[in-house]
């Protein structure tokens, strides 16, 4: 901060009778707190904020302390040093967050697949005794082969499991037409 900065701060600052606003700090993000008398409540100070007229209202920030000096949490305002000194915390905050989030990330997860899977079970040997040869079916000359399509239409019908649960009592059912009925009075 400058020195004019300084003490055109030291001057808003000092509590004169003939000022209705007074300064009473600043942050490190260059927002000025002051205390001024209500207009309808003359025993009770309001508190504001005050930023630079060039940022949008929806960027200004305001630390946790300085909004609880503006609720009226706190009665003394935070120091400079005090706002340093959380800035300090929030990082060793996120140094050690980081860190936890390391050792998280190299324990194994419960929720992952196990690394070591047990051997499928075994469904071939290598003894030719044991599996028999395939027999292919001869077909002769005179019969003609049957087209692919139909076979594979045999096969999924024979083993389609939703086929018999197709076959439900209100499988083709159809709603009527609307016939209102005459009102009996």
């Amino acid at each position: 901060m400058s020195p004019i900065n300084s003490l055109w701060f030291k001057w808003k600052s000092l509590k004169l009778p003939w000022r209705t606003s007074y300064l009473v700090g600043h942050d490190l993000k260059g927002n000025t707190y002051w205390e001024f008398k209500d207009a309808l409540n003359a025993n009770r100070y309001r508190r504001i904020v005050k930023c630079d007229p060039k940022t949008h209202l929806s960027d200004v920030e305001v630390s946790p302390q300085w909004h609880q000096w503006l609720r009226y949490v706190r009665a003394d305002p935070p120091s400079i040093q005090e706002q340093q000194q959380d800035i300090l915390r929030q990082i060793q905050i996120k140094e050690l967050a980081r860190l936890a989030d390391e050792r998280w990330a190299s324990k194994p997860s419960y929720l992952d697949k196990p690394q070591t899977q047990q051997p499928a079970p075994a469904t071939q040997t290598s003894d030719a005794t044991m599996n028999p040869p395939k027999i292919e079916k001869q077909t002769s000359k005179a019969d003609p082969p049957a087209p692919q399509n139909e076979k594979k239409e045999k096969r999924t019908a024979k083993h389609d499991p939703w086929a018999k649960a197709a076959s439900g009592p209100g499988e083709n059912w159809q709603p009527d037409s609307w016939n209102p009925t005459s009102s009996q009075r």
